[in-house]
């Protein structure tokens, strides 16, 4: 939603302060500069990045059409799976778990909390540690290094797409430049013409500047820090699983656990103790 706003903002403060100055609007309509520009930006994408980024900038830009999925109803409905399933684990031991860690798909616990389920690499976290947990073959001081290791990785592929959108952002302004040169060549073409002809040749090349620019700084960039800013919600929401796996791991209570991790959720999102209390002994009892 807030990008569709914010790219209108931009285009109409820049169109209706142009129109304002008595500007015609069909000098900016120029679709070989808009070809140029816009074919030399996708060029750059295919030669400098693999299918899989260029499949998830795509991803990820349309996902900025929906609202961020990891909000304060998001991390409620986390801690309240993570009390169930370290409260499970409490009473019936690890291998109670098994059958919901194998196919959490077809889990009691799972299941009722469709929001969770949605985020297939928080439920592969939470499972996959307890995996190992339960297989005991790794020490408990170990986990800290495994569970980094897997969010590493995960946040530096996510991160490609943003730093893909930038780079290619970053050389837009070049291409408008490439664009006015040409229209600048031909131009020359007509330099013994009428000055109106001449001066609106000139003016359209002008146009490939600026809309290099204008994609640049108004549309590129500000795509790519959204995209950058729901990467780090998401490294956020898996953080606090990794804590209240680690409190889990080192023998802590299911109740300390899960407030271990409502401590590491950002103010703006945090439940209150009583609201957790309240969640996770009525709620998830």
């Amino acid at each position: 939603m807030f990008l569709i706003i914010g790219i209108i903002v931009v285009f109409g403060s820049i169109i209706g302060g142009y129109l304002n100055e008595h500007g015609n609007l069909a000098v900016l309509i120029q679709p070989n500069e808009f070809l140029i520009i816009g074919g030399a930006a996708l060029g750059s994408m295919l030669i400098g990045n693999s299918p899989a980024t260029i499949k998830r900038c795509g991803q990820m830009t349309l996902g900025l059409l929906k609202p961020n999925p990891f909000n304060s109803t998001a991390y409620e409905d986390l801690l309240q799976v993570l009390y169930k399933v370290f409260q499970k684990a409490r009473k019936d031991g690890l291998v109670g778990l098994e059958s919901h860690i194998v196919d959490p798909e077809k889990s009691d616990i799972f299941k009722a909390h469709p929001m969770f389920m949605h985020h297939t690499q928080a439920v592969a976290l939470l499972c996959d540690t307890l995996k190992v947990l339960l297989t005991g073959a790794v020490e408990n001081h170990h986990l800290d290094e495994i569970i980094s290791s897997d969010l590493e990785q995960q946040h530096h592929e996510a991160m490609s797409a943003p730093s893909a959108i930038t780079k290619v952002g970053d050389a837009m302004p070049g291409f408008g430049i490439v664009a006015a040169v040409l229209g600048v060549i031909i131009t020359m073409g007509s330099i013994g013409g009428a000055a109106s002809e001449v001066g609106e040749k000139v003016g359209a090349a002008l146009v490939g500047t600026f809309l290099g620019i204008l994609m640049s700084y108004g549309v590129m960039g500000p795509i790519a820090q959204a995209i950058e800013g729901r990467i780090a919600s998401e490294h956020a929401y898996m953080l606090v699983i990794k804590t209240a796996l680690l409190a889990y791991a080192r023998g802590d209570s299911p109740m300390s656990a899960v407030e271990f991790a409502r401590r590491g959720i950002e103010p703006e999102d945090r439940p209150s103790f009583a609201a957790l209390e309240s969640m996770v002994r009525n709620r998830a009892a």
